[in-house]
């Protein structure tokens, strides 16, 4: 399961108790705090800041909505919703033990393309019965979130819009957005220790994950999987199609319209317009080190075409370093699945779980 290093215990973070539009104005005055130097050279209070610039939007209320939970096996589960933006409300089911009180630590559990909320909840009865409150949210134009109900359909069709100008930023962005946004929502429960939150992503949710936790520090614990990757290493090395693969519809539909091949050049236009700086200042080796010095627990396949190892090995590098700056080494732990594609083996789910738990402490 490759390199396991024996992390160091991490001191509890502490934030003040504030409401959901002033707890964004702190959070913008810690990102803009000196940090550990990243080896790109980028400053990152100028990176997260940049990042949150490219992200921000009118703030409004949460103003959520808690439905009545229901139990079984010992479990409750509860449906709630949030006003992530105007006009856009984020659905998200909440786990835990029948039994607990007080305030608990949380895991957020992020999904792939095409799945939904619903889709966790093995992981979400999993994390719930070791003490956690389990979190899943439905990311933008899934689940709950389309007409449909499911697929990516809807997602695809989103990105195509953001090609031809909607402004919006359908591919990873505003799901990270939203996942800020449910920090907000979080710190606003009478059951929920804000100091203790965690974050495990798969693919997609992977991506979006290690971004919302590189520029929100309130993420305590962070576990991407399958997602942790260089953007820029895959365009500059004709690595990219696996990925690309993935939203295929969008963007060959655009590349219809425009009378072009689908090819690293125009690639790089697509991302331009539905991911700035997906491959430049927001590229995995530029964001990953900033999540140090908190626990950060890598998965990736070392066989994953959508995730080619070289691309990944740059962000380890960068990471290592600001790691190794920071003092922080033992916090830094990746899991290389040998001979193993785009997916999770059952050994490293049990691994992410156990780092949660280590660092956590349910």
């Amino acid at each position: 399961m490759g390199d396991v290093w024996q992390p160091l215990r991490v001191a509890k973070a502490t934030y003040p108790n504030s409401s959901p539009v002033t707890s964004f104005s702190l959070l913008l005055l810690l990102l803009c705090v000196g940090s550990v130097c990243v080896a790109s050279g980028a400053e990152p209070g100028d990176t997260r800041a940049a990042f949150l610039k490219l992200l921000d939007r009118p703030r409004v209320q949460l103003a959520a909505e808690v439905k009545t939970p229901t139990g079984t096996n010992g479990l409750r589960m509860t449906h709630f919703s949030f006003a992530a933006e105007a006009g856009v409300r984020v659905p998200g089911l909440l786990v835990k033990r029948g039994e607990a009180e007080g305030r608990r630590p949380v895991v957020i559990v992020l999904h792939g393309t095409g799945a939904n909320k619903e889709n966790q909840l093995p992981l979400l009865h999993d994390l719930a019965k070791r003490g956690f409150l389990a979190v899943a949210i439905d990311g933008r134009h899934h689940g709950a979130r389309t007409k449909a109900g499911s697929g990516s359909a809807e997602y695809h069709e989103a990105m195509l819009n953001a090609w031809f100008g909607s402004k919006k930023l359908p591919f990873l962005y505003d799901t990270a957005w939203d996942v800020m946004r449910l920090v907000d929502y979080l710190g606003t429960r009478d059951d929920v220790d804000a100091a203790r939150i965690g974050l495990i992503g798969f693919s997609k949710g992977g991506m979006e994950g290690y971004l919302a936790a590189a520029a929100d520090p309130r993420i305590a614990v962070v576990v991407p999987c399958i997602g942790v990757q260089s953007f820029k290493w895959a365009l500059d090395n004709e690595s990219w199609r696996s990925r690309v693969d993935t939203f295929k519809p969008a963007i060959e539909a655009a590349a219809k319209d425009e009378g072009e091949a689908v090819n690293a050049a125009f690639v790089r236009r697509f991302y331009d317009r539905v991911v700035p700086g997906i491959y430049g200042p927001f590229d995995g080796p530029a964001m990953l080190p900033l999540i140090a010095p908190r626990p950060l627990l890598v998965i990736n396949g070392d066989a994953d075409a959508r995730t080619p190892l070289p691309g990944v090995n740059e962000c380890l590098t960068a990471a290592r370093t600001a790691y190794r700056a920071a003092d922080a080494e033992a916090k830094l732990q990746v899991i290389l699945q040998p001979q193993t594609g785009h997916k999770v083996t059952v050994e490293a789910r049990q691994a992410a779980v156990d780092w949660f738990v280590k660092w956590l402490r349910p």
